[in-house]
C-alpha cells in the first residue's frame, strides 16, 4: 500500500531519478555490488528523508540489494510528488505528499513504521521517535540505523543518555565525508538557490547574518562572501566564533546584527533563535531564511503577534507587515530553505552522503549482535571507501605511500 498524491506523475519522477544517477558514480558502483550480493535479501528498510530524485535513487539502490523498501519525507515542503509517484511504481512502499498537514506527516511517518524495518535510514529523528514511542515491542528485531543529520543526532543523543535508545545507530552526519562535503559545500550552494529562486534580489553589497558556524554555517557563508555579500556571524561557541573571525567575517552578537543584517540565515538546530526582541530590530524589507532541520529556529508565533497574518507575496515569500508599515520577508514557512524552496544539495555531493548511508546498513547487518544501543561512530574505512569511490567517479587518480614510507610513519625511533 501507499500513500501518493498523483500516480500518473510517476514518468516525470523516474526521469529526475536518473539524470541524478548519471551524476552519482558511488552509489552507481555500490548499486552493481548489490545486485550480486544482494546483502539486504529478505530485510525491512524503512527511510525518512527529503523525498526528492537523489533519495529515490538510494531507496532503489537498496531495492536492488534485495530488501523491501518503505519511504517517507522528512519535511512537508520537500517531498516531490513526481519522485514519489516513480518510487511507489517502481514497487516501493512509499507514504508521502508535498505539503502534508502536520497530521498527514505524522500519519505518513507512523505507516514506515509501520512496516516494521530492521534498518532505518532517519534525517532529524522522526521515524526513530515513532518507533520508540508506538512500536516499542519491535526494537528488539531494529539492527540499527543510521542518521543524516546534527538535528536528528542532537535527539539521539539525548535518548541514549537517558538510557532510551533501543537499537544502535550510526552518526554519519559526524563523517568525513559527510559534514566536509554535504554540510559545507551543499548546505552552502543549496541554501543559496533557495533563496535566490524565491527572491530574484541579488546578494552582492548586503549584510548576510549566518547564525551558527558549524560546518553548514561556514558553507552558507562562504558562499555569500563569493556572492559579494558582507557577512556577520553570530555563534554561541567561542572556538567558532574565533575560527569566524580569523576566516574574515564580522563576530557580534545577535542582538546587535539584528539592526544591521539585509538577510539572516539560521543554521542552529537550536529553537527560538530569531524572536521577538529581534524581529523589533530589524530594517524593513529583512529577509529571513531557515536552514536548520525544524521549522523552530525562527519563532513564527512571535513575528504572527507582531504583525497578524502573513501574506504571500511570491513562491515561498511570506511577508509580515508591522504597524507603520515595516515589513520582514520569511522564505519557505521557516523550513530548510535548500529543499522548501529549490532541490536541496546537488546529486555530486549527496552521493557521499548516501554512500555512507548504505554502507552504514550493511556495517550494522554485518555486526548484528554485537553493537551497544548507542550512537555509533562510523567506521573509518568506511569514509575510506567512499572517498576513494568518489575519487574513481571523478577519474582522480593519487600517490601511494612506499614500503619504506609506510615503516617510517609507523616507527617511533626512526631517524628524522
Amino acid at each position: 500500500m501507499t500513500l501518493i498524491r498523483d500516480r500518473n506523475m510517476a514518468p516525470e519522477g523516474l526521469e529526475k531519478i536518473e539524470w541524478v544517477r548519471e551524476h552519482m558514480p558511488v552509489l552507481r558502483e555500490l548499486e552493481e555490488r548489490f545486485k550480486r550480493e544482494r546483502p539486504f535479501k529478505g530485510l525491512n528498510v524503512a527511510i525518512c528523508l527529503h523525498l526528492e530524485a537523489k533519495t529515490a535513487y538510494m531507496a532503489m539502490v537498496l531495492k536492488e540489494a534485495g530488501a523491501a523498501v518503505a519511504v517517507t519525507g522528512s519535511n512537508p515542503l520537500s517531498t516531490q510528488d513526481d519522485v514519489a509517484a516513480a518510487l511507489a511504481e517502481q514497487g516501493l512502499q512509499v507514504y508521502a505528499w508535498y505539503n502534508a498537514s502536520n497530521e498527514e506527516y505524522d500519519e505518513h511517518v507512523y505507516r514506515t513504521a509501520q512496516t516494521l524495518p530492521h534498518l532505518v535510514i532517519d534525517d532529524g529523528g522522526d521515524l526513530v521517535a515513532v518507533l520508540h514511542k508506538s512500536f516499542r515491542g519491535h526494537l528488539g528485531e531494529v539492527i540499527g540505523g543510521a542518521e543524516e543529520t546534527t538535528t536528528g543526532l542532537i535527539r539521539l543523543r539525548a535518548m541514549e543518555k537517558k538510557g532510551m535508545l533501543g537499537f544502535p545507530m550510526v552518526a554519519v552526519n559526524d563523517a568525513l565525508c559527510k559534514y566536509l562535503f554535504d554540510n559545507r559545500y551543499g548546505t552552502g550552494q543549496s541554501v543559496w538557490d533557495g533563496i535566490m529562486r524565491s527572491t530574484n534580489l541579488i546578494a552582492a553589497g548586503k549584510n548576510v547574518v549566518v547564525i551558527g558556524y558549524g560546518w553548514c554555517g561556514k558553507g552558507v557563508a562562504m558562499r555569500a562572501k563569493g556572492l559579494g555579500a558582507r557577512v556577520i556571524v553570530c555563534e554561541v561557541d567561542p572556538v567558532k566564533a574565533l575560527e569566524a573571525y580569523m576566516d574574515g567575517f564580522d563576530v557580534m552578537p545577535l542582538l546587535d546584527a539584528a539592526a544591521a543584517g539585509d538577510l539572516f540565515i539560521t543554521v542552529t538546530g537550536c529553537s527560538r533563535v530569531l524572536t521577538k526582541e529581534h524581529f523589533l530590530l530589524m530594517k524593513d524589507q529583512a529577509i529571513l531564511a531557515n536552514a536548520g532541520h525544524f521549522d523552530i529556529e525562527i519563532d513564527k508565533n512571535d513575528l504572527s503577534a507582531l504583525t497578524g497574518e502573513a501574506r504571500r507575496v511570491r513562491k515561498n515569500v511570506d511577508a509580515y507587515t508591522f504597524p507603520g508599515g515595516k515589513r520582514i520577508y520569511l522564505l519557505g514557512e521557516g523550513r530548510l530553505v535548500n529543499l522548501a524552496a529549490a532541490d536541496g544539495h546537488p546529486a555530486e555531493i549527496m552521493d557521499m552522503s548516501f554512500g555512507l548511508q548504505v554502507l552504514s546498513l550493511k556495517y550494522l547487518l554485518q555486526e548484528k549482535g554485537r553493537l551497544d544501543n548507542r550512537v555509533l561512530t562510523l567506521p573509518p574505512e568506511i569514509d575510506r571507501t567512499v572517498a576513494w569511490l568518489k575519487l574513481k567517479g571523478l577519474g582522480i587518480k593519487i600517490d601511494e605511500l612506499t614500503p619504506e614510507q609506510n615503516e617510517y610513519l609507523q616507527s617511533w625511533d626512526a631517524i628524522s
